[in-house]
């Protein structure tokens, strides 16, 4: 298993293929996607059962020569933060395809071609270990989300669309931009021009602090726009509305999650003494998030929408964790991560199961739902639950470790922005208990609701696998805290020497 990660990658790349070559028979597509997916999750939890969680550095390297002229090689590597990540957009994709099973009426075939062609991309962005091949591959993520969304989103798909590939854009080109040019400057420091990311982090925090500021800001304008906090939020929620369901469950399940990995890779490693002065600005932000995401949610009206609104405020929380940067509150941030992409995934899969029976998201055009659903109205009611942090559910462990690690960070210095930041736990329980009693419970005022067809063997064994993990999580956490706790130790470690080795300097 030495080619292991390329394998992750381009298992489902290459075996999308097919797929365009399979005439009329929609079963078989599905069926075919579905296995492949299922494999690569297969894959990935192989990798996760054999990596060494004792080791902190980057396992399983698989290093080529690319492009010689410009010193640009082939290179992946795992540790204990990208392992995570792996594990959760190996499992998500054939949980999401069973969940959409009949959601699709048209072009199936490019519809899970795009979806396995995003699933090869997203392992290419976290097992990535050189900058060039790392921009390659969170640029072709971009395609098949484009087309996801314009060919099978709402009525306002094209609107959306635009915005979200304008906003992800200009945030990708500063990325770029930023890369050329550190690369360039540090060609001289190490007598090549290189894009490899374990030699550039060695280097990089040395660069003269004026031009390394506008590297930081570069960067961490890009990350921040594709987490989204705010202000750069506007285009999630009209990209959420209008997607289809399989559309929104990877977006807010994967594609948020790249922007705070793209933080903690390049934003800390790379410029510690930038992070140092700015990270009560993230702090900030992410706090911000958190309230103004939660308080938009009470006033929305539209099913989906309210799920949308509410990934601005949870995400909030990763922010803060990173930008608090001790090992509770990374650690936290990072579990937080893998419980967002549950929670918030199971939330727009339920999001869809209704709207394929009903056809509206209106929250008005529910009511006592649960009379004829009760399935549905059970499950649902414990992913709520865990969406809001309820102890012994996936989301209570993540926000619990970000709120400790943040109150005692020595970089943030106040507890100002813990005591705000909790609040949005009190909040979500408000949004989300309203939107669960407003749609189930009640009386039935519409006639249309007293015939909907409870879940059926396929949609409840779909969310049974994400109730197994989100219930896995919240008992028994450190099945997952174990594998990147000593890649985070590392990391602050590797942050603190580099931070006093610049600062020693005349």
């Amino acid at each position: 298993m030495n080619n292991i990660l390329s394998i992750l990658i381009f298992a489902p790349i290459v075996l999308s293929l097919p797929i365009l070559f399979f005439g009329k028979n929609e079963k078989l597509v599905k069926i075919y996607a579905l296995i492949v997916s299922t494999g690569v999750f297969g894959l990935s939890v192989y990798l996760f059962s054999i990596f060494n969680s004792a080791n902190p550095d980057f396992q399983f390297i698989e290093r080529f020569q690319w492009v010689r002229d410009f010193n640009i090689f082939y290179q992946l590597g795992v540790d204990g933060i990208s392992i995570l990540m792996v594990l959760l957009t190996g499992f998500l994709f054939p949980v999401t395809i069973l969940g959409v099973w009949g959601s699709v009426k048209t072009r199936v075939k490019e519809f899970y071609f795009l979806l396995l062609l995003l699933m090869g991309a997203l392992m290419g962005v976290f097992l990535s270990l050189d900058l060039i091949l790392f921009y390659v591959f969170w640029e072709l993520i971009l395609i098949p989300m484009y087309f996801i969304i314009g060919f099978w989103g709402g009525k306002n798909k094209y609107y959306a669309n635009l915005k979200f590939f304008v906003y992800t854009m200009f945030g990708s080109l500063l990325m770029l931009v930023a890369m050329i040019w550190m690369s360039q400057y540090l060609t001289p420091s190490l007598a090549k021009f290189t894009t490899d990311y374990l030699e550039l982090r060695k280097v990089s925090p040395y660069i003269p602090q004026k031009i390394q500021l506008w590297l930081f800001i570069f960067f961490a304008l890009s990350f921040v726009i594709k987490i989204p906090m705010f202000p750069f939020h506007t285009w999630l929620p009209d990209a959420h509305t209008e997607a289809p369901t399989a559309g929104s469950i990877v977006l807010a399940a994967l594609l948020l999650k790249m922007g705070t990995y793209g933080l903690l890779r390049f934003s800390i490693e790379m410029f510690p003494l930038m992070f140092i002065k700015y990270a009560w600005l993230f702090a900030v932000l992410g706090v911000i998030g958190i309230v103004y995401g939660a308080l938009v949610c009470i006033a929305q009206k539209d099913f989906k929408k309210l799920v949308a609104y509410s990934s601005v405020s949870h995400m909030g929380f990763i922010l803060l964790g990173i930008a608090a940067l001790t090992v509770e509150s990374v650690q936290g941030a990072i579990i937080q991560m893998v419980n967002h992409g549950l929670s918030t995934g199971a939330l727009f899969m339920f999001v869809g199961f209704l709207y394929d029976r009903r056809h509206t998201r209106e929250i008005a055009d529910y009511g006592g739902v649960i009379k004829s659903m009760p399935v549905y109205g059970s499950l649902f009611l414990v992913i709520c639950l865990s969406s809001i942090g309820l102890p012994g559910l996936n989301g209570f462990i993540g926000e619990f470790m970000i709120l400790i690690g943040s109150f005692n960070s020595p970089l943030l210095n106040s507890h100002t922005y813990t005591i705000i930041a909790t609040s949005g736990v009190v909040l979500s329980a408000i949004y989300l208990l309203w939107m669960y009693q407003k749609v189930l419970l009640g009386p039935v005022t519409k006639e249309e609701n007293k015939i909907i067809p409870d879940l059926n063997f396929r949609e409840i064994f779909a969310s049974a696998l994400l109730l197994f993990f989100i219930v896995w999580i919240g008992v028994y956490p450190n099945t997952f805290l174990s594998k990147s706790e000593v890649s985070v130790k590392k990391m602050i470690e590797r942050f603190e020497t580099n931070k006093a080795n610049v600062l020693s300097l005349p």
